[in-house]
């Protein structure tokens, strides 16, 4: 079992950043993929960024590419999520997650591939 906790979200200005948080315990992490998702009202769940516990690899969704970058710090167990350049749209509770694949370097992008999720922060930015 997995427990993840956001926080960091808020209400911000467009154009401003925000960093988010994902405090990760309860196994070794090291064959998880871990991975911010986003869900404004009445839109689906949607795929932002990933990153594997263990190497280089990391995933980023068109929408933010070259404005949001993910990191981890494995001795903290916590991934993050540094937002730059916000935009209203960009409004909407962001979630992180995690999914168990040993012996691979992919970060998935659905979340039907994630097995535990935070409970969400929430993120607003205001014109």
């Amino acid at each position: 079992q997995v427990q993840l906790v956001e926080s960091g979200g808020g209400l911000v200005q467009a154009g401003g950043s925000l960093r988010l948080s994902c405090a990760a315990s309860g196994r070794t992490l090291f064959s998880y993929a871990m991975a911010w998702f986003r869900q404004a009202p009445g839109k689906e769940r949607e795929f932002i960024s990933g990153i594997r516990w263990i190497g280089s690899n990391t995933v980023y969704a068109d929408s933010v590419k070259d404005r949001f970058t993910i990191s981890r710090d494995n001795a903290k167990n916590t991934v993050y999520l540094q937002m730059d350049s916000l935009q209203p749209e960009d409004t909407a509770v962001y979630y992180c997650a995690a999914d168990y694949r040993p012996y691979s370097t992919r970060v998935l992008t659905s979340p039907k591939d994630y097995d535990y999720w935070g409970q969400g922060t929430q993120v607003t930015v205001s014109s």
